[in-house]
């Protein structure tokens, strides 16, 4: 295993390096705005005055980041940091909590830690921002937007060259049905039911979106989370890498979202959306087992124990505390999702198109 992870891992670096080294983008960004929706994937600030339990503005998450700690759960960038970056923006995108008006002229960022696409998922760690709400205030931004430049259809205009990007349906599975104690929902539905379920309220929420003006939007499918340390402790794997019934789960979930976003090509000739891989995308060598071990002491949570000591070669580590990737893992993630290296990775077409588009 020891030797996989080194093979893994020079993998990450060496992809990562040469698509920074290659794609970085100077001048003026490739869209005028770009907003982000999503869990604590993305989230970059959001939970911070909630009254919540999945919070990471402390120490250990943000030592990498170039701000400090503001409540990213990583170490550094999160994956739509670094695809802004690629897209040209020159400074992070704000969080919608504190986003002022000058700001929400290049975009929004809505993600809430533990939030899902149904609006109970996470509840049982206090409150979040579900996809729900955070179109909610989308609305307002956009209202906000209307009036800071006097002509909605200029405005409407505008929102269609923007880069939309969701990221979000993790917790809906982690934090609601692989929680029977805490969510009925696994007692209800089977694995297959569950996920038409949660893709068909996916939909409407993407049908939504468009409604509001988005025309480029990024769809990212779930990674493997059977793989994510957190789920190996509390699940077990039976002598395999991952938690397979789990990833299992994920599998369909991904093959019903993929189509729901061809579905929505169909349906609206004028959008375009794009289906990102995340499955692909973090197994870039095959059938090579994703190393597990977070970088971060972790509490009974999964998150990092605060002001704990994170591991010193964090550029090898996949993930940094029991869920969330590292900066490393990131930068593979949003590169290949901006660039697609397999044809698997992006469907129908990779991120830096969609921005052409």
């Amino acid at each position: 295993m020891a030797r996989e992870l080194r093979i893994f891992c020079s993998f990450l670096i060496f992809v990562g390096v040469m698509h920074i080294v290659t794609f970085v983008v100077t001048g003026e960004p490739q869209v005028p705005c770009y907003f982000i929706f999503g869990d604590s994937l993305v989230d970059s600030g959001n939970n911070n005055k909630l009254a919540t339990a999945a919070k990471a503005n402390y120490r250990p998450y943000g030592i990498d980041f170039p701000q400090g700690i503001t409540g990213r759960f990583t170490n550094g960038r999160t994956v739509a940091d670094l695809i802004g970056e690629f897209l040209g923006f020159t400074e992070f995108i704000p969080p919608y909590a504190t986003a002022t008006d000058n700001e929400i002229r290049t975009g929004v960022n809505y993600g809430s830690g533990s939030a899902g696409i149904r609006e109970e998922s996470g509840s049982h760690l206090g409150d979040r921002i579900s996809l729900d709400r955070q179109l909610n205030n989308h609305v307002t931004t956009i209202s906000r937007l209307s009036l800071l430049q006097s002509n909605k259809t200029f405005t409407n205009e505008y929102l269609k060259k923007c880069i939309y990007l969701s990221n979000i349906g993790s917790n809906d599975y982690i934090n609601n049905y692989l929680m029977p104690n805490n969510y009925p929902t696994r007692n209800i539905y089977t694995v297959d039911e569950y996920a038409a379920l949660l893709v068909e309220q996916y939909f409407q929420q993407l049908k939504m979106l468009y409604d509001l003006g988005a025309r480029k939007v990024a769809v990212f499918g779930l990674g493997q989370i059977g793989c994510a340390p957190a789920e190996i402790a509390r699940f077990g794997t039976n002598g395999k890498p991952c938690v397979e019934w789990i990833n299992d789960a994920v599998k369909i979930f991904n093959e019903k979202l993929k189509s729901i976003v061809n579905e929505l090509n169909n349906d609206y000739p004028d959008g375009k959306f794009t289906f990102i891989n995340l499955t692909s995308i973090s197994a870039p060598q095959g059938d090579l087992p994703i190393p597990s071990p977070p970088c971060c002491r972790v509490g009974e949570d999964g998150q990092c124990v605060p002001n704990s000591t994170p591991c010193l070669l964090r550029a090898l580590s996949v993930f940094y505390d029991g869920f969330h990737p590292t900066e490393t893992a990131n930068t593979v993630i949003a590169t290949r999702s901006y660039i697609a290296l397999s044809p698997m990775d992006a469907s129908p077409y990779d991120i830096s198109h969609l921005a052409r588009l």
